[in-house]
């Protein structure tokens, strides 16, 4: 493998890396910014074939543009959103949103630190939290393939888990290993938590992304790792031994975590419909997964494999072989040279005959069935596939949600209009939200009769009184920040269809006419904007301009958390500093020199006013 890429290099004349965030056989993760979108944070996923093998090297190119048009199909707000894809180097790159949280394993080995687990209320809000994930990328017929605790984030903004590191790059990685050449199994999943299929065939199913999600659960609520939950002498998990759950929720864990494929949960969904309405769940099969019927070898691999027992009713003698050979029993010859047993044992199998023909008979009768047919009547058995059996038919009606659900995604406005569609149901509430910068006019509206929208200010409140549970809106934004489009079904509907319309236009500003006789007309000072990109090893930066009492100097500068902003300005003018949402910063109103730790990330706006035309100097330094 090549080595990791320099910190602060700078790739495609765009990303800025600012370190390696993980590394594993098929490539590393960076954590860069984006100076396109103002020094934004990003993840640049990297894939770094054989430089020697001409075949591995065409062959990356083919399946990385697939799997790069996959992850560019993939719309979710618990989804890091794909940016871009490049080549460089003989190197190639994912672009994705960076996503600032911490992994279930970082958050579990904490607690374990500190003498506890996660609870669990917390393990079932996850589960019922990563299903409709699941669902939404099984329906695409994609599979993630490596869902463990390590790839699972806990997101600072809104809480919400989050799914990230699919198993397509390493799919692909381990594709090209093998070059096709070699008649063997490559596979993607971490051992102990994707299922047998996945580890022994390379083979993956819809449910053994939900297998290893039952894993994780299990893993997060007693602090151990699946070998020490897993039996691998009877192919099953012990891991109830360690906790006490609610029944319902035990029992969907153990069918999710079923050998067979056609023992577990089918979809997401179904899962879903069993957590929200216990009543319904059906009985788990009650045949155990095979095991290994042959005796096992002393000099079995070390290898760390997961122990597979496959069965083989070709091999299996009948148990009762070996008495029919032992010494001790009689021979049947001596049996029938006796003429009394004989005797015995025809007289005993006649009454028997009668007495069980009897038995049928009357059976048969009571139940009102005709002997008719010589073919015996079929009965009832339980089927081994998780189906209702002789349970009344349930009513046809929707079974509601009754736990409210909220979704979050950013909305890229770059292109000045951005169009979603999708469904949503009673209970889930849809966040898009749009940086947006004062004066700018926003339009948003819905096609579809049962979904309304509202639109937030950055202090979560409606712009206005128009703005809250209409089709459509259009206003000018009244201050700098992060708005919301909040999209909720209509009260009394249960799902609905919607499309969402939107865009963001900034006005050019035009001279108004004067046609007001009054002597003097008053005119709002024009803000020209500007953003202030510090150059690379550098710290500060100066800026050089004039000002006037009819014009506002606006600058922008993206400052990360904790970071250090200073601002100097030369006599003459003054400036006020402002919150990335366009709130003033306290004490920092009128002045001419300012130093702070800034509490959150962002750009933050610098006004620079002047009572008279003058020139000035600007000093910005961030550390």
């Amino acid at each position: 493998m090549q080595p990791p890429i320099p910190t602060s290099t700078i790739l495609q004349s765009r990303y800025r890396i600012l370190n390696v965030l993980g590394q594993g056989g098929f490539g590393r993760t960076y954590l860069a910014e984006d100076q396109g979108r103002f020094n934004e944070l990003c993840a640049i996923k990297e894939l770094t074939p054989p430089q020697d093998n001409p075949y591995a090297l065409e062959k990356s190119k083919e399946l990385f543009q697939r799997e790069a048009q996959t992850l560019y199909a993939i719309q979710h707000p618990q989804i890091p959103q794909f940016r871009a894809t490049f080549e460089q180097d003989q190197r190639f790159f994912i672009v994705q949103d960076y996503v600032e949280g911490s992994t279930y394993r970082s958050l579990l080995d904490e607690r374990k630190s500190r003498g506890y687990v996660f609870s669990e209320s917390e393990v079932t809000q996850l589960v019922k939290q990563v299903l409709p994930v699941l669902g939404y990328i099984h329906g695409k017929g994609i599979i993630h393939r490596d869902i463990a605790p390590d790839n699972i984030i806990l997101r600072d903004r809104d809480k919400l888990p989050v799914l990230i590191d699919f198993g397509v790059v390493k799919d692909l990685a381990t594709r090209i290993q093998a070059q096709e050449t070699v008649k063997q199994h490559t596979t993607v999943g971490k051992l102990g938590y994707a299922p047998t299929e996945q580890m022994q065939t390379g083979r993956a199913y819809p449910n053994s992304d939900l297998y290893a999600l039952a894993v994780t659960a299990v893993v997060l609520l007693t602090g151990r790792e699946p070998q020490d939950l897993f039996d691998e002498n009877t192919m099953t998990w012990r891991w109830q031994r360690f906790v006490n759950l609610e029944p319902t929720f035990g029992q969907v864990l153990n069918r999710m975590l079923s050998y067979r494929v056609s023992d577990r949960f089918q979809s997401a969904a179904e899962i879903m419909q069993v957590l929200q309405s216990p009543a319904t769940i059906a009985p788990l099969p009650a045949t155990p997964p095979p095991t290994n019927v042959q005796p096992r070898s002393t000099n079995v691999s070390k290898a760390e494999t997961v122990a597979i027992g496959h069965r083989n009713d070709s091999t299996v003698a009948p148990t009762n072989l070996q008495s029919r050979n032992d010494p001790s029993i009689p021979s049947r010859s001596s049996l029938w040279d006796d003429p009394w047993a004989v005797f015995a044992i025809g007289t005993g199998l006649v009454l028997l005959t009668g007495l069980g023909a009897w038995t049928i008979t009357r059976a048969l009768m009571n139940a009102g069935q005709p002997i008719a047919s010589p073919t015996p009547t079929p009965t009832i058995t339980a089927s081994p596939r998780p189906t209702t059996t002789a349970t009344p038919k349930p009513s046809p009606s929707p079974t509601p949600s009754t736990e409210p659900v909220a979704y979050s995604q950013q909305l890229d406005l770059s292109s000045g209009a951005a169009t979603r569609s999708g469904t949503l149901r009673s209970n889930e509430t849809l966040n898009f939200i749009i940086p947006a910068t004062q004066g700018q006019r926003l339009n948003a509206s819905l096609g579809g009769e049962g979904v309304l929208l509202s639109v937030l200010a950055p202090n979560r409140d409606p712009v206005d009184n128009g703005a809250n549970r209409v089709s459509n809106w259009s206003g000018e934004l009244p201050f700098t920040g992060n708005y919301t489009v909040q999209l909720r079904t209509v009260k009394g509907i249960p799902r609905s269809d919607f499309k969402l319309n939107v865009n963001l236009q900034t006005p050019t500003p035009s001279p108004s006419p004067s046609v007001s006789p009054s002597p003097s007309p008053t005119t709002s000072p024009t803000v020209t904007e500007e953003v202030i990109g510090i150059p690379q090893g550098q710290t500060g930066v100066q800026v050089n301009s004039t000002v006037n009492p009819s014009t506002t100097r606006r600058y922008l500068i993206n400052v990360r958390p904790k970071q250090t902003l200073s601002l100097n300005l030369s006599q003459g003018a003054r400036f006020t500093v402002r919150y990335p949402d366009g709130r003033p910063v306290e004490d920092a109103a009128n002045q001419q020199s300012w130093q702070a730790i800034v509490p959150s990330g962002g750009s933050y706006q610098v006004d620079v006013t002047s009572d008279r035309e003058t020139s000035f100097t600007l000093g910005v330094d961030v550390k």
